[in-house]
């Protein structure tokens, strides 16, 4: 079993928003209640480390120093925001200590860094992390610090030559492709609903990398609606030819569950289940390329109880080296707590019941479906990069 690092603290929900924000800090305390009552959190291959806040310095690897400054300042002084930094917005309302909890996030992906950096950990997990939206300058969409690109920064700091970070969040991940657009070092890959009709309305397959990286940021960008056939399709016809001709030395992974077809934010159609499947197949791309070295983030996911919690407990016992079935029952203590103090329904089993078959692409394309369409669009703008037959390989 993979040695894994799991990144977590209960100081981490100090990332809240308030009481009406969507980003409910809930969601990462009832993760890691049910991966402990599950026991995964207990394996012994599984090392689970508090994180340090990070500091400036640090931060200031990816984001500009006068942007700090200003996170500083609003931290400090809550009732001052600066909203042309995204600081005081209804996505990222300010509070007093947003600095500090913000940069604990990011020292958590560091801190995942160096664990596979100094081969303490093969994998690592920080499921309070992916806020993927931050760009160097400002913050956006619920992002203050991006502490993926500061954990990929980290890695090619410590002698990492490429990095592919995989983003199945259902909103682009348009700060982190943002931040490596022309660092041919960094293979951004995005599967996620169309900006056409899904925050941040970025995210097309025209957006391929900068002059000095063509073919460095790949999207799939998909019809809302959605469901995990066609999700699953989406990703197995893109990214692993992708991530095969680039052979990245590490994965670093977003996996925000606001695919789902339960949350609130999206328009996807995406079940537990089908996400439970792509991490399998994130993880089985770390162990054919990267000799199984994985960084794995959180992300989005808005349905607190029913969804998040569910989804990234598969991803750390995914990334510790055994997947939970899909109908492991949910310890009857965390459903009593759930529907005691969230007044909700508690799901019972770790999965959602539906049959997530997909249609590979050696099936053929089908022009008259939109899910393929947005494959082929993909496929025809990046595999010629590549040197691969957007029809065949």
């Amino acid at each position: 079993m993979p040695l894994t690092t799991v990144v977590w603290d209960p100081a981490m929900t100090a990332y809240d928003f308030g009481p009406t924000h969507p980003m409910a800090p809930a969601r990462l305390e009832l993760t890691a209640q049910l991966a402990q009552d599950l026991g995964v959190l207990y394996r012994p291959q599984v090392t689970v480390l508090a994180p340090e806040v990070a500091t400036d310095a640090e931060l200031e690897r990816v984001h500009d120093p006068a942007y700090v400054a200003a996170v500083h300042q609003v931290s400090e002084d809550p009732g001052n925001p600066l909203p042309l930094l995204g600081l005081g917005t209804e996505d990222d309302p300010a509070f007093a200590g947003m600095h500090e909890a913000a940069a604990r996030l990011a020292g958590a992906s560091l801190l995942a860094a160096d664990r596979i950096l100094s081969g303490e950990a093969v994998r690592a997990v920080n499921f309070g992390g992916g806020m993927h939206h931050a760009a160097s300058d400002r913050a956006s969409g619920f992002s203050i610090y991006n502490d993926a690109a500061l954990a990929i920064t980290r890695l090619l700091d410590g002698g990492v030559r490429r990095v592919a970070y995989i983003d199945v969040d259902a909103h682009h991940g348009d700060g982190t492709q943002s931040i490596f657009w022309n660092d041919p070092r960094v293979l951004t890959i995005s599967l996620h609903e169309s900006g056409q009709t899904l925050f941040p309305g970025t995210g097309f397959p025209v957006e391929t990398g900068g002059p000095d990286a063509m073919g460095s940021a790949v999207n799939i960008a998909l019809p809302a609606g959605t469901d995990d056939a066609g999700w699953l399709r989406a990703f197995h016809s893109v990214v692993p030819a992708v991530v095969r001709e680039f052979a990245p030395e590490v994965i670093v992974s977003q996996h925000g569950a606001d695919s789902h077809r339960d949350d609130p934010l999206s328009n996807l159609r995406v079940t537990v289940d089908g996400q439970r499947e792509a991490m399998n197949s994130v993880a089985s791309l770390a162990q054919r390329h990267c000799g199984d070295r994985w960084i794995a983030t959180g992300g989005g996911g808005y349905e607190v109880c029913s969804v998040v919690p569910r989804s990234w407990t598969h991803l750390v016992a995914i990334a510790s080296g055994r997947s939970l079935p899909v109908n492991t029952p949910v310890p009857e203590r965390w459903i009593e707590r759930v529907e005691r103090d969230y007044g909700v329904e508690a799901p019972r089993f770790m999965g959602d019941g539906e049959d997530i078959w997909w249609r590979s692409w050696e099936t053929g394309y089908d022009p008259s479906n939109a899910v393929d369409r947005a494959i082929m669009a993909t496929r025809k703008e990046v595999f010629p990069l590549f040197g691969l037959d957007p029809w065949f390989d």
